[in-house]
């Protein structure tokens, strides 16, 4: 998960996918939740409140990074270093994980949405175009890439005429594409080179071995392995399911729990909060 943003409308969510995947002998389910990496101390709170408040009994915060590795079939457990970049709307996060945990990680909040943005703006400069960002979006899934592509690839865009006010399509190209998304691409490369000039030596070795694995719905941005691994001079691949791997990992993430600081029961948390209110 990224943040909540809006709390009610989260707790209702989850109230109605813990009723669909709830039977009558389970009414007081577990949830692992998945964080990023630089969430507040607030924000994790704003997560556990959702989730028992929709009716979880037991809460178990998994780092995103080891979900998404998990997710991947990568076997965190082992006494070895392994990256994963995982890249998804909100944020991108980069860890080195060795025997279920984050040896190194960071995180930045310029990812797909920010790219989104930047396509916002260019085809405001470029072309006097105002597009919206779900237009934006498409436009990067078509033929969004982080090198050039060949053959180049093409798209229309609609919008409004920022002079007119007139409805109107400009045809733009894969290599104005990658024009657009350059700068926020720019501070994720310089993430991804921030975490390995931090790993301790004995695991950036394992990682020249093992290569850098992507997740999340960024990674199938064309060309972006490639890119890493011209930066870096480190093997990258894409997960299966890369968009998925979160989700799939935070569901197999419970057999890891006891790794995991931030596990939270009914009875203890609701007892903190009591404490709280009345101090």
């Amino acid at each position: 998960m990224g943040v909540i943003a809006e709390y009610e409308l989260a707790e209702q969510l989850l109230r109605l996918c813990l009723a669909k995947v709830c039977s009558a002998r389970i009414t007081k389910p577990c949830v692992a939740v998945s964080v990023a990496e630089k969430v507040t101390e607030v924000e994790r709170r704003s997560f556990i409140e959702a989730v028992v408040s929709a009716g979880a009994r037991r809460v178990t915060l998994v780092p995103e990074t080891v979900a998404a590795a998990i997710g991947a079939g990568m076997d965190v457990s082992l006494p070895l270093g392994q990256m994963i970049v995982n890249a998804g709307g909100g944020t991108v996060d980069a860890s080195v994980l060795s025997l279920k945990g984050e040896a190194v990680s960071s995180s930045i909040r310029v990812a797909g949405q920010a790219m989104d943005e930047a396509i916002v703006r260019y085809m405001r400069t470029k072309y006097g175009l105002i597009v919206s960002e779900q237009t934006a979006e498409r436009l990067k899934i078509a033929i969004g890439c982080a090198l050039p592509v060949e053959p180049v690839l093409t798209a229309v865009a609609k919008g409004r005429d920022a002079v007119t006010g007139l409805p109107r399509g400009v045809t733009v190209t894969s290599d104005e594409m990658c024009e657009a998304i350059g700068e926020p691409l720019r501070n994720i490369m310089g993430l991804i080179q921030q975490v390995l000039e931090i790993t301790p030596p004995e695991l950036a070795g394992d990682i020249v071995t093992q290569g850098i694995w992507l997740t999340g719905g960024l990674a199938q941005l064309r060309q972006w392995p490639l890119l890493i691994e011209r930066a870096t001079g480190i093997t990258c691949r894409v997960a299966e399911n890369a968009s998925r791997c979160v989700a799939l990992g935070a569901a197999k993430a419970f057999k890891y729990a006891s790794s995991f600081s931030a596990v939270y029961d009914l009875g203890s948390f609701a007892y903190r909060l009591s404490d709280n209110v009345t101090n």
